[in-house]
């Protein structure tokens, strides 16, 4: 029997979190005879523009009047499968409209709710606060990316909660195997908007540039710049990432601390330990799951912490191997599209 679901992305396959979520499913699913149609909200170039630092907001409003137009006249579904929700800051009573007597899961790799009620204007905490808490209580299924927001699913009375993380697909990671015999690379890969949470540990970079042979390699980071430091900037590219982060000696995740970070899922330091690299990363809601401290990485509450941990494997090589193994094993044990992708087939057929 094929299923027959419609696949609401909120981005194109340039888009981190729909890539993730969802793109990299569909050739498992459809060899488990899933017929899946996407439908992103946001193509391409939109994710190209956003990383350039430019939105265009006619495209926008045609992309909102598309998906519209689709849900309202495409309706031979068994199945919905949400990124987030439907149309962003449209209330959930008019997509529940919109989506009629067709059962839908959603998924989530990051705190959206707080979109609206930790970060939203005061018009929108007034009428959208709990606007994500009605779309999880109405789901079929939620599919939450870690514990934090599996919590606020239950919280909203979501009938049905499974946890899947944000992962990779083992096939494309290679385990970095070159000894070190350059300066020491402190590596990070993301978005030029997330590229502000490497400021909050510039001091820790500008102590290692002065006191260890260092060098900084940020992927995808943008125009970002931190004072007088050499780093090297580079633009993300799909088919060059993992020859990017196998280059690194260390992958580095720092967060700040606020609801929104303990809501993320972390995918960075999976794709360092994916390329058999040592993490370190601020202790911050998954990040305190993924990297097990002093096996296969270190936890870094303070900027000394960071400064210590970061020498510490500059000066250890075998160190470095040693925990970029035990961090390649978690992530074929736990962290990979080959455990997860059966997971979800089952989950998205009992929807149906």
């Amino acid at each position: 029997m094929s299923f027959k679901i419609l696949a609401l992305t909120k981005y194109g396959s340039l888009g981190g979190s729909s890539r993730y979520r969802f793109y990299q499913y569909l050739p498992y699913l459809k060899s488990q005879d899933f017929d899946i149609t996407l439908a992103p909200l946001l193509d391409n170039q939109y994710v190209t523009g956003i990383n350039k630092g430019s939105r265009n907001f006619t495209n926008v409003l045609m992309s909102y009047f598309q998906r519209l137009m689709r849900l309202i006249s495409d309706r031979d579904y068994d199945l919905l499968w949400i990124e987030k929700e439907l149309l962003p800051y449209v209330p959930a009573w008019l997509e529940r409209m919109l989506i009629r007597n067709i059962p839908y899961a959603v998924d989530y790799d990051d705190a959206q709710f707080h979109i609206y009620d930790y970060y939203g204007t005061k018009l929108t905490k007034i009428f959208l606060a709990h606007k994500i808490d009605r779309v999880m209580a109405h789901a079929q299924l939620v599919i939450a990316g870690n514990k934090y927001i599996a919590t606020r699913a239950s919280k909203a009375g979501a009938k049905s909660i499974e946890i899947i993380p944000t992962v990779i697909d083992l096939d494309r990671y290679s385990i970095k195997t070159d000894g070190r015999n350059r300066a020491f690379n402190i590596g990070w890969i993301g978005s030029p908007g997330t590229s502000i949470y490497l400021r909050s540990i510039q001091s820790v970079f500008e102590t290692l540039d002065r006191q260890q042979n260092c060098n900084f390699t940020f992927v995808g980071a943008g125009s970002l710049t931190l004072g007088n430091l050499d780093l090297t900037i580079k633009d993300w590219r799909e088919q060059s990432e993992v020859a990017d982060i196998k280059s690194f000696d260390v992958g580095i995740m720092p967060l700040d601390s606020t609801p929104w970070e303990e809501g993320k899922c972390g995918i960075k330091l999976i794709q360092y330990m994916a390329c058999a690299l040592p993490v370190v990363g601020t202790p911050i809601g998954v990040n305190q799951e993924i990297i097990a401290h002093g096996v296969n990485g270190f936890q870094a509450s303070t900027l000394s912490e960071w400064t210590d941990y970061l020498s510490k494997l500059a000066n250890d090589p075998r160190l470095c191997v040693q925990m970029g193994a035990a961090g390649r094993a978690m992530v074929e044990d736990k962290y990979c599209l080959q455990v997860t992708a059966p997971q979800v087939a089952q989950l998205l057929s009992g929807c149906i």
